[in-house]
């Protein structure tokens, strides 16, 4: 059984998720499907201090491209929302191995009121007649009888809050966003094709499916990760991965330090020998979104990038660390940073609020000239080429704050 370096764990897991190298050419609306495809969900979030999460996730991969090209992609039924690892798009081909939470929807927690939708089913029904009738509708078609705007499921209007009920029950999908705004439709309007009595793949089938699919998109996994991927049940998941193995589709290995089984996706097979000698290393610079599923696990990113990693814009300001939606920097295979960021669209001015790097980075000429070009790519791209830095180490202060055209 072959012994791998954790630098080259790193590297095939960052191949499996598409940031091995930057991208070669200019994006295409196809590369925007094939990047969700390679992750196999792309989480959804609402937070635009920058851009919001799905689109940013997709330009760490991408590059710069067209954001509507994702809605294009819903819009046309190649993508579909529902609760995977939270709520995500995921490819249509897909739909089947969630169909089951949507039949049975007990174990979904939050996201599915049992006692909501028992108090209020004639309102409910009336909702779904309705859209049945009158054809889709967004949340905002309805007021909001205290004139307030909700900050929680608890305090949403009431009508968001039936259809969020019909939308994890499937008996809704999102059948595109409009400004980022949810339209729901029937299911059966949106996915025309489907039939539950032929369809629906048996339950257990489909759970050896996820599991095989965060395989893929994690290339690097062990047993401890497998359920956060898509939200499964906590449990060991040491036979599946074994079963897998026997099956050609992961290759057991060792990494140097970990007491714990590992598994490498059989796709990777041709990089295993250049990751473990260096010869294959990440070449990629980034910022990435908080909700970019390299560092969604905070185990894995722990395990992985020895990179604790929490999200603070739920957290108390007093509380903060790192500041209210600190990007994570990656950077030739290692996460080096975190950047508290936010793009002033207005005044076309991109603010590092504070850079901080991880202990024991060295701030070298090398890393300074690739955290430039990758803030001013990423600052590009939001239409706010204008780099304004706060509180960053003064050396890497200068660098950031130099412009770009210099070079």
């Amino acid at each position: 059984m072959k012994t791998l370096p954790l630098a080259a764990a790193r590297t095939l897991h960052l191949a499996a998720q598409g940031l091995l190298a930057p991208p070669r050419r200019k994006a295409d609306k196809a590369d925007v499907l094939a990047a969700i495809r390679r992750m196999a969900q792309l989480q959804i979030d609402t937070i635009h201090v920058v851009a919001r999460s799905p689109y940013f996730v997709l330009f760490s991969r991408v590059g710069a491209f067209e954001p509507q090209w994702l809605d294009e992609h819903l819009a046309e039924g190649r993508l579909f929302e529902y609760w995977s690892h939270e709520a995500c798009f995921v490819p249509i081909e897909d739909y089947g191995l969630l169909r089951h939470r949507m039949l049975d929807p007990s174990g979904m927690g939050w996201k599915y009121s049992v006692d909501w939708h028992e108090r209020h089913k004639d309102d409910i029904d009336a909702l779904l007649a309705h859209i049945r009738d009158n054809g889709p509708v967004r949340s905002a078609d309805f007021a909001r009888a205290d004139g307030e705007s909700g900050n929680g499921w608890w305090d949403w209007k009431p009508e968001k809050r039936h259809l969020e009920v019909l939308f994890t029950l499937g008996e809704l999908m999102v059948s595109e966003r409009r400004n980022f705004q949810r339209v729901y439709d029937l299911a059966e309007r949106v996915l025309l094709d489907w039939d539950d009595a032929r369809d629906l793949p048996p339950l257990e089938a489909t759970q050896q499916a996820l599991v095989a699919k965060t395989c893929r998109a994690l290339g690097v996994v062990r047993a401890d990760w497998i359920a956060d991927y898509y939200r499964l049940a906590k449990r060991s998941y040491a036979a599946d991965l074994h079963a897998l193995a026997d099956a050609g589709e992961l290759l057991a290995v060792r990494v140097e330090g970990w007491k714990e089984d590992v598994f490498v996706s059989s796709d990777l097979a041709p990089l295993i020998d250049d990751a473990a000698n260096a010869r294959l290393r990440s070449t990629v610079t980034t910022l990435l979104s908080p909700f970019d599923p390299v560092v969604w696990d905070r185990r894995r990113a722990a395990g992985l990038f020895d990179f604790d990693y929490a999200i603070e814009c739920y957290t108390p300001a007093a509380k903060r660390k790192f500041g209210y939606f600190c990007l994570p920097v990656l950077s030739r295979g290692k996460l080096v940073g975190r950047v508290d960021a936010k793009a002033h669209r207005a005044s076309g001015v991109f603010e590092l609020k504070s850079v901080h790097l991880e202990p024991g980075v060295r701030i070298g000429a090398g890393l300074v000239a690739d955290l430039r070009r990758a803030v001013q790519r990423c600052a590009d791209w939001h239409g706010t080429p204008q780099i304004a830095v706060g509180s960053a180490p003064p050396e890497l202060a200068a660098g950031l704050a130099r412009p770009y055209e210099t070079e």
